[in-house]
Formats: structure tokens, sequence, C-alpha cells
């Protein structure tokens, strides 16, 4: 019989709630965006045709720099209507209405010629880059019925790529440049390899639907997506019901698979944003390509800001500007870092930002914490059996361990759990990493604006934890989500859970503390919770964790030794 040691939290319920609900609803209102008038004398084409491979004509808007050229191009591929641009009514410019859902942590500022997530064209223009926005097939002003992350949609880009190539405007080489869709559109283009394209600058973007977005850990998003399958619904016309397709695909089987693009056959030059801050859709994706594609000539841009503030912001800019005059104007500019590694404190305090050589870090010291009795964390494994149980509705367990001195942990993380559950036969597991200092919860910036995020989180459905041996690492799990192993009465079971890649600063004295519940950890109210992210909770039950000399459950954290190290044991 094991000993019980409960350590019990509400993490749903931390303070400061009220204030940021003001700030939240202040933003909304009065967000903080600013668009500026296109020059008089823009020279663009608009709904240019173009014909693919099949016959089907799709519709691209031509941007063009004054002067004869030829000009290297930037081309962004949306499935949202490269149209919808902002609008000046009764003096003042309306916008996407996202801004205001969809909190704004820090100002930014674009032309009146630039749509959703894309890149400003004025601003190109000046820097001597050719853009163009195009609707993808079904969307906007462009024919036919598309598929999204499809085959399909990538020959679709190639065709485009290949045409812009091809103008007397054009240099011959081709960038492409957008956020979130206009990143992911980039992947199965540029595994096709097409002759004109000469870089690629997905900016935030996932690669892999169900790990990342629909089904992460095995467990239904039922918010964000269902917002954003809506959306595509109402503004494309599409030959597959994505909503009806993940209901009838509940495992990451080959109609999934066929969604996830080629990396290691990408190897054009490629600047990739990924973000800290986007662990619910973006983030983990973005550091997969990083990881996997085959490009010699491969960058990343990590942060932990907004999404489009920093998107738009002059020191991303500058980094996108010196990648593709490089590789698209082939001017003798130095290379970008490997990595921009920005590590930060809290929500608003940069620590550092400093250049890697590599992803994770070279010199990552992986260290396990164990969890252990009296709600600690404990840097040897229990020598004794304990246990603490939890109703995977109403409380979450926690263990703490005290920083003992300066550290930062940065990279990917996991947790490893023996778990049983009493009253249904599967649970889904919630874990989060949070830090404190002193009695304070220090909360750090999130995915679609959610300012009151943890340092990291994880998700796990018990029923599908089969491990994929050839995919996972010894720092990062990877399932397979293609077989559910319901949990017997009584059955314990070990489940790998990953967290998502951070890069955080602690002090001596801080807090590290783990959470593990059978819910969301965030409140879903659109004013000071995590909207519109949602998660499918675990049934009704009671879960058990355990720990022991047989059962070694432990967080496994990346420490950086040039910072002072955790103590050995």
């Amino acid at each position: 019989m094991t000993r019980q040691y409960p350590s019990y939290d509400r993490p749903w319920k931390r303070a400061g709630a009220a204030q940021y609900a003001f700030a939240r609803l202040r933003r909304a209102l009065r967000p903080p965006v600013r668009v500026s008038a296109a020059p008089d004398d823009l020279l663009v084409d608009r709904n240019v045709a173009v014909c693919m491979r099949d016959g089907v004509v799709l519709r691209v808007n031509v941007y063009r720099p004054q002067g004869t050229g030829p000009f290297p191009v930037i081309l962004s591929a949306h499935p949202y209507g490269k149209d919808k641009l902002p609008k000046r009514k009764w003096g003042r410019w309306s916008f996407s209405p996202q801004f205001r859902i969809l909190r704004q942590p820090g100002p930014l500022q674009f032309s009146s010629e630039t749509t959703w997530e894309a890149p400003d064209p004025v601003w190109w223009l000046t820097h001597g880059y050719v853009v163009i926005n195009a609707d993808l097939r079904g969307a906007g002003t462009s024919d036919g019925a598309g598929a999204l992350l499809s085959d399909q949609e990538g020959r679709d880009v190639y065709d485009l790529i290949e045409w812009a190539g091809a103008q007397p405007w054009s240099n011959g080489r081709v960038g492409m440049l957008g956020v979130s869709y206009l990143a992911m559109s980039q992947f199965k283009a540029a595994a096709l390899h097409p002759p004109s394209l000469n870089a690629i600058c997905p900016w935030e973007g996932l690669t892999d639907a169900y790990r990342d977005m629909f089904a992460p850990g095995g467990i239904v998003e039922n918010g964000f997506s269902r917002i954003w399958q809506a959306g595509v619904k109402r503004g494309m016309r599409t030959t597959e019901d994505i909503g009806a397709q993940r209901k009838a695909h509940p495992l990451r089987d080959q109609w999934w698979q066929s969604l996830v693009p080629d990396l290691a056959s990408i190897e054009v030059p490629m600047l990739v944003c990924a973000s800290f801050s986007d662990n619910n859709l973006h983030s983990r994706g973005s550091f997969r390509a990083f990881e996997k594609v085959g490009s010699t000539a491969k960058f990343m841009y990590t942060h932990r800001g907004g999404k489009w503030a920093t998107f738009y912001s002059d020191d991303a800019r500058r980094a996108q500007l010196a990648f593709f005059d490089r590789y698209l104007k082939q001017l003798d500019v130095p290379k970008l870092p490997p990595v921009r590694l920005e590590v930060r404190e809290r929500r608003d305090v940069i620590a550092e930002v400093r250049t890697e050589q590599q992803w994770p870090p070279k010199d990552i010291r992986w260290r396990n914490l164990y969890l252990a009795d009296n709600g600690m964390l404990g840097t040897a494994p229990a020598t004794v059996d304990g246990s603490v149980t939890f109703h995977t509705r109403r409380r979450a367990a926690a263990f703490t361990f005290p920083v003992p001195r300066d550290l930062e942990l940065t990279g990917p993380m996991s947790v490893s759990l023996w778990v049983s559950v009493d009253r249904a036969d599967d649970v889904e597991l919630f874990v989060g990493m949070e830090k404190w200092v002193g009695k304070q919860w220090v909360s750090f910036e999130g995915s679609y604006g959610f300012g009151r995020d943890r340092v990291t989180t994880g998700w796990q459905r018990a029923s599908l934890r089969e491990i994929d041996t050839e995919q996972s690492t010894a720092y990062e799990p990877v399932h397979t989500f293609q077989r559910r192993q319901p949990l017997s009465p009584g059955e314990i079971v070990q489940v790998e859970v990953a967290l998502g890649p951070s890069a955080t600063a602690f002090h001596a004295g801080d807090r590290i503390r783990l959470l593990i519940a059978g819910r969301w950890l965030a409140p879903r109210n659109p004013l000071y919770g995590s909207f519109p992210a949602s998660y499918e909770p675990s049934p009704p039950a009671r879960c058990t964790l355990y720990w022991g000399p047989d059962r070694p459950a432990r967080l496994r954290v990346p420490e950086i030794p040039t910072r002072p190290r955790l103590d050995r044991t």
C-alpha cells in the first residue's frame, strides 16, 4: 500500500483575473493597431489570372516597385481572401476584427494594402521586392474548389511560384513569406522543388495538423479549431469538410498523415519563426520544421511576444530582409545566426537575446526532477512508494521544486507518469509547468493573445499512450495516436507527456510548480481566460499518480550549463 501525501491546486483560479480582464476589454475597444494609407503612386495589378496545370484559374494581386527591374519576388498564398484589406470609414481605418477579438500585447503598424497575416506590400516595395498575394484554389476570386493542406494545394503553389519566376518584372528568384496558414502553405510546395523558389520564411506555422492543432496528445481541441473550420466554410469552396473528416478519423491514420509535408525534402534556405508563445497551435510544428527540413541553410527566429506585433516589428523585419537580400537578391550580406534565442523571465521581461548554433542548444544538460512525498519535486528518485489521487474535473495534483540558484531552462520538456483511473477507462492528462516568485504566480504570453499562460504545457490521452520509437528522443516523446488502449480497473500504466519548448530564466529562491489535471489548466472566459482554446476534458473520475523505486515519475528539464546548475545526485 502506497502512502498518500496530497498537494492540490486549482490552476484555473489564478489571482489577477479582474485586472487582466479590464485591460483586455480596454484593448479590445481600442487595439494598438495603426494603419497607414498606401502611396498614391502604388503600382498594383489586381486579380491577374494564373492558369494551373489542370486548367483552373487562380487570381493574384501583383505589387511592383518603381523602376524597370527585374526584381525578386515575395509570394503569399491566402485561404482567407487576398482582397480583405483595411478600409477607411468616417476618417478612421477599420481592420480585421481578429485584432480586437484576440488580445494585442504590443503595438503594430502596417499599410492599407496589408491583408490578414501577410507581409506589408508597401514596406517590401520600398526595399526593392515585388509582392504577390494569391488566392488559393476556391478562395477569394480564384476558381475551383480547394482542399486545405493537400497535395493539390502544394502543386498549385508550385505553379504560382513558377509563373512569378517567369514574368518580365521578375529576376527569376522567388521567396515565400507569411504567418500561420500563409506559413503552412509553403511547406508542401517547397518539398516539390520548384526551380524558381529560392527561399521560404514560414512565420509560425504548424506542420502536423493532428498533433499540433486538432488533437494534441490525442485530446480533441474543440475551441479554436471549430471557429477556424466555420471561417473556412464561409470564405472558401472546398472539396473536403475538414470538420466531418476529423470526426471520421479520430486516430492519426493515413488521412491525417497525408496532410503532413515532407520536411526532409525541403532543400531551399529557410528562416522559420518558432515562438514560445503559441504552444496551442504553431510552436511545436515550427520547431519541428527547423529540426526536420533538409536544407543546409536554415535559420530560426524565436520569441515569446505577440504573434502579429512581432511579425511586423522592426527587429523581425530586419531579419526577414537580411534573409531575402542574401538568397533572393544574392547580396553579400552576413548570414543570420542559426538560432536567434530569446529568453524571458516573465511575460514582459526579456532576460537575454543571444545566438545558438542549433536547436535544442548543443550544451543542454538534461536533468530529472522526480515526483516525491509532500507535493515536492526532488533531484533523486523516490526511495519509497507514494501516490496522490485527484478528481479529474475539480483539482490538479501539484509538485514544487525550490530553485537553489540562478537557472535557465531552454528547450523541450517532458513528464513521465504512472497513472490509474477509477470509474472510467481513460483519462486526459493536462500538464503545466509554472514559475512562482514568492507567493506570486508569474505569467507568460500564450496562444491567441492569452497573457496569463504558464512556462509550458502538455497534453496526453492515456489510452493513446503508445510511443513512436522511431520518432521519439530521450527528451521528447512522440506518440503514434494509431491504437487506443483503454485502462482496465486498477491497471497502472506509464504515460509519457511532451511539454512544449520554452526558454525561461529563474533566480535563486524562485519555485517551479508542476501541475497535473484532468481538464484544461486555464479558464476559457474571453476576458481573462485562454479563449478560444478549449480541450475535451476527462470523464468525471478519480485519477491516481504513483511514484517510487519501480515507478520513477519525473519531469525532465533542459538546463543550460553556462548558468548555475541544479544540484546533482
